[in-house]
């Protein structure tokens, strides 16, 4: 019997030996250099990679060992981080976190990695502000065997803002004035068109409470003057998917952009989500959908007439569109969309709680009860995708409750322009202790009246948005709305430092960011009430 159990288990060790080896390695060489680009006409100096912007994307197939050679041809450092991937922490490719220093000028570092999942990702710089100037490509890994999600044609949709400037010059122009881009405020005549609107009081009321703010109505986006691409195109170098009425077209939209958030429709298209960040979801039709740096959705749409179609991504602060065209042939272009009405932020776009603690005189109003930020525009009778829609594709493994809640607070100073997390920037901070399996809730307050999409490195958290346990989507990214809070689930499977952060680029870069640690720890290692970091669980916490 022993000799049986012995057998066994050399036969299995053989098996083992004989799958790693056989596993598949795809390679790739990447070059990381400032060249000139021209994209709007006027050629300036980005961060390139492989000569070019975006980055070349790269395509693997799941159980594939991943090979990539990157070489700094710059004279300072760079790193590129692989979003949303579940890889070991040393290849996650931030700077400090987990023994990686960067990719010093004249070297090449290579990363190597399984490949466990499935799905549309992207890579992206992790040092200073070379994301903006160009650092930025696709991931795409497609599953061993058939694809669940069945398409006649498959397209990468990269949405990015490309702006002349240096990134590290609107980092310091920010922080010299965090109003320097505001190029959209409210005037006397505004106020005098309220006063039309609402009467003498209310306007004159509404404009006193406004007076009172860090913030103006019109501060949905940081920075202006930027050029909304497609895959690397301007609008009027209009990226092109070519189609067959009656195809399924399946579009990969990644949101690659530093500050910028898009609500994306495509007029004469039903869009069918099938994915979201990288993650299969139950298929929900929508005719658009709202979303940040960092997320990607996957949607399949059947074209049937013979015509051009115009993929529209319009920022939410109405400032210009990022377009591309599904057309029957190269050369034509849908009808121009119409830029919606601007919004204005409400005070149910802030902390009202905290607000009125600290100035017992302010008043509301039924309108201040409704958030601008969260007027897209729909027209009335089409459906615009939220996270509720989401169900996930299958049954999740992992369903325990949480053992403990941990609060994430995201607080500013838009005067500074300082962006914290429980009130401390990065560099004051403590890391977010976590043991290895634990299964904790994370729930985010926006402090603020800017949306903050919340990025975690090396897992997936699920979304408290309502559905069954078991149906809880993955993201990697969630948008925590002005003034709202949302919660999410995590279960600590991943050993190492991981970043956690808002993918505001600028906002990341002025502290809102954490160091996450997930390791084998002994329960008494673990804070029950040290901070206001972390707190004892107090019981069901659901998605606002």
């Amino acid at each position: 019997m022993r000799f049986h159990h012995l057998g066994m288990v050399a036969l299995l060790m053989v098996g083992l030996v004989s799958t790693s080896a056989h596993a598949k390695t795809t390679e790739y060489n990447l070059t990381i250099e400032r060249l000139p680009v021209n994209i709007t006409g006027t050629p300036v100096k980005k961060v390139t990679v492989n000569g070019g912007i975006p980055a070349p994307t790269l395509r693997f197939t799941e159980g594939d060992e991943a090979v990539i050679h990157v070489t700094n041809k710059m004279d300072v450092a760079t790193s590129i981080h692989w979003h949303g991937l579940i890889i070991p922490g040393e290849m996650d490719g931030v700077p400090t976190f987990n023994g990686f220093s960067g990719i010093m000028p004249g070297e090449t570092f290579t990363y190597r990695f399984p490949i466990k999942q499935t799905g549309t990702y992207w890579y992206h710089a992790h040092s200073m502000t070379q994301e903006q100037d160009g650092l930025y490509g696709s991931l795409i890994f497609s599953p061993k065997g058939k694809d669940p999600i069945q398409a006649d044609r498959d397209y990468i949709v990269v949405l990015s803002d490309f702006i002349a400037t240096d990134g590290d010059e609107v980092m310091s122009n920010l922080k010299k004035t965090s109003d320097y881009y505001a190029n959209a405020r409210r005037t006397l005549v505004n106020f005098f068109d309220d006063v039309k609107a609402e009467g003498w009081d209310k306007a004159w009321r509404t404009s006193k409470d406004w007076g009172k703010m860090r913030m103006a109505r019109t501060d949905l986006s940081d920075v202006t003057g930027y050029t909304f691409l497609v895959n690397g195109k301007s609008p009027d170098q209009n990226w092109t998917g070519l189609f067959k009425p009656g195809e399924r077209v399946r579009l990969r939209f990644i949101n690659a952009s530093a500050m910028s958030l898009y609500d994306v429709r495509i007029p004469g298209l039903k869009m069918s989500v099938v994915q979201a960040d990288g993650q299969d979801v139950e298929p929900v039709k929508v005719d658009e959908f709202r979303f940040a740096p960092a997320e990607t959705y996957d949607v399949i749409v059947t074209p049937q007439d013979r015509k051009a179609y115009t993929i529209a991504a319009e920022t939410i602060d109405r400032s210009g569109f990022a377009i591309g065209t599904l057309a029957t042939s190269e050369g034509q272009r849908g009808e121009a969309p119409k830029p919606r009405e601007r919004a204005l932020l409400t005070m149910a776009d802030m902390n009202m709680d905290e607000m009125m603690k600290d100035d017992p005189d302010m008043e509301m109003s039924p309108a201040d009860m409704i958030s601008g930020w969260a007027k897209a525009g729909t027209p009335e009778g089409d459906k615009a995708l939220s996270y509720a829609d989401l169900r996930y594709r299958g049954i999740q493994k992992d369903v325990r409750p949480p053992e403990r809640t941990i609060d994430v607070k995201l607080g500013g100073n838009m005067e500074r322009f300082i962006w914290t997390i429980n009130g401390k920037k990065f560099s004051d901070a403590e890391p977010i202790r976590l043991r290895y399996g634990e299964r904790v809730r994370l729930k985010f307050t926006n402090e603020t009246m800017m949306a903050h999409p919340m990025h975690l490195h090396g897992m997936f958290v699920q979304l408290e948005n309502g559905q069954p346990a078991a149906k809880l989507p993955n993201k990697h990214t969630v948008i925590v709305p002005p003034g709202g809070s949302y919660s999410v689930l995590l279960t600590a499977d991943a050993v190492g430092e991981w970043a956690f952060h808002c993918h505001l680029l600028y906002h990341m870069m002025s502290g809102m960011m954490r160091k996450v640690v997930v390791a084998k720890l002994d329960p008494s290692d673990v804070p029950q009430a040290a901070d206001s970091t972390t707190q004892k669980n107090s019981g069901g916490h659901h998605a606002h």
